[in-house]
């Protein structure tokens, strides 16, 4: 019944030719260019947020191990050799402590450290211009230089001693490549209520890259840092800092800040001792600030994080500076 309407469809009333309903070829060009303008732009913002999902969830998982291994092992001070001759104390750290309690494919002492996947440049947070990745604990924060007695405010004297060391690397069953660095005389934290340096509670620190030699080698995307903190007890803590610059205000203020751009907070006391430790990986914009944190230190005083020094303190009302960090 329908065959009349479609032979009256398909051909003309003038001469019964079939109609003709195909697209010219200017016409396909211009549709497809029109849609290769679409795609190149919106394919680098479609990419860019699938990254930025992997790595987060590439970042949560090797936290969470990395966490369990730590908390397994017995103590984190006092492996390998170190004197004025030998270092093996990293190495060690991850032969004979880390590797006992997580799953490790490869490992790499400080001259083959490329052999685990270890880039030799990294685009600081923001992604300013690349720097040469670190080697030694002194490298990676000048202030691990061995000083002690440090002299502090109102005539107070903090002592610290220890040595410089070589970094080592590791790289896990999940093709994450790590670089570690190691203080063997780590301390625990000596419940101190006022002025006092982080430096000696440092253990191990980590500079992860989630894709192995893969760009952007960029902290804040694939490059990131972890830090475990005091030999027992120990407590581990990853900040994703924010490239965001929150200028100066009080603790209120700072909170609201952070609070107010995209899925910030403020850092804790550990998470901003972690960003001291990693300061050369934050960028120019971190330099020689004084940070708040989270952290209660009684009486209605917050603990701030300094970045140049390595120093804290409790403060109140001064107007220290608001740096954030990922929830």
């Amino acid at each position: 019944r329908f065959w009349p309407q479609a032979r009256a469809l398909a051909f003309n009333a003038k001469g019964g030719e079939p109609a003709s309903h195909g697209f010219t070829m200017a016409e396909i060009l211009l549709s497809l260019t029109i849609i290769g303008v679409v795609a190149a732009i919106t394919l680098p913002s479609l990419t860019g947020n699938i990254n930025e999902r992997t790595w987060n969830t590439q970042r949560k998982a090797l936290y969470a191990r990395m966490s369990q291994a730590v908390a397994l092992m017995p103590a984190l001070n006092g492996y390998g050799t170190l004197d004025d001759t030998t270092d093996t104390a990293a190495e060690t750290f991850v032969t004979e402590g880390l590797s006992k309690v997580l799953k490790i494919n490869n490992i790499c002492d400080s001259d083959h450290l490329a052999d685990c996947g270890i880039p030799t440049k990294i685009s600081p947070l923001g992604g300013e211009n690349p720097i040469d990745v670190p080697l030694t604990l002194v490298g990676l924060n000048s202030m691990f230089n061995g000083s002690t007695d440090i002299g502090g405010p109102n005539s107070q004297h903090y002592e610290y001693s220890q040595k410089d060391t070589k970094a080592a690397a590791f790289e896990t069953q999940n093709g994450e490549s790590i670089l570690v660095f190691y203080n063997p005389s780590c301390v625990s934290d000596m419940g101190e209520n006022s002025f006092s340096y982080v430096q000696p509670k440092m253990c191990a620190n980590f500079i992860y890259d989630l894709n192995g030699n893969k760009g952007p080698n960029t902290v804040g995307k694939d490059i990131g840092f972890m830090t475990a903190i005091y030999p027992a007890d120990s407590i581990v803590v990853a900040p994703v800092p924010q490239d965001f610059n929150g200028g100066s205000g009080s603790h209120e203020d700072a909170v609201n800040k952070c609070r107010n751009f995209e899925d910030s907070r403020l850092p804790n006391i550990h998470e901003a001792m972690s960003m001291f430790y990693n300061r050369s990986l934050l960028g120019g914009g971190w330099g020689g600030l004084a940070i708040w944190t989270s952290t209660s230190s009684g009486g209605g005083t917050f603990w701030r994080q300094n970045l140049n020094t390595g120093h804290r303190g409790p403060s109140s009302r001064d107007p220290w500076n608001v740096r954030c960090v990922k929830r």
